[in-house]
């Protein structure tokens, strides 16, 4: 196998999407792939330039993709894919039931509302979850 280049500063995300694009393209040999998804692990670093709090946008759209009746089976498999990969639990945690958890997440929305910390724009999105779900 030839010697990787050392990359510079604005190639990491120009890599990292193509070794994604052949991670889901039909075309690509087994190998292939097997070798752009050891590579993405070797880059699991968030691209440089990406913050965290962008970083946390983009999981909150494949959130979103999950639960969007419009979204494909395979783009809703890819975002499951990613979510775990980053380690996210998309199931209701043991023991609890699915009303328990969305009282759960309702409650976390809400706290949301009153914490300091939380961005004007997250306490919209808060708001407007919560309005969407009666709870509001």
């Amino acid at each position: 196998m030839p010697a990787r280049r050392p990359l510079t500063p604005a190639v990491p995300n120009r890599v990292a999407a193509g070794l994604k694009a052949a991670l889901h393209n039909p075309k690509v040999s087994k190998e292939a792939k097997d070798l752009a998804a050891e590579r993405l692990e070797e880059m699991s670093e968030p691209p440089i330039g990406m913050s965290s709090s962008h970083k946390n946008q983009v999981l909150g759209g494949y959130k979103a993709t999950l639960h969007n009746p419009r979204t494909s089976e395979e783009a809703k498999r890819h975002a499951r894919e990613i979510l775990e990969a980053e380690g996210i639990q998309l199931e209701s945690p043991e023991g609890v039931s699915a009303d328990e958890h969305h009282k759960r997440i309702l409650a976390g929305y809400k706290a949301a509302l009153h914490n300091p910390r939380v961005s004007d724009e997250a306490k919209k999105h808060a708001r407007e979850y919560l309005k969407e779900h009666g709870a509001l």
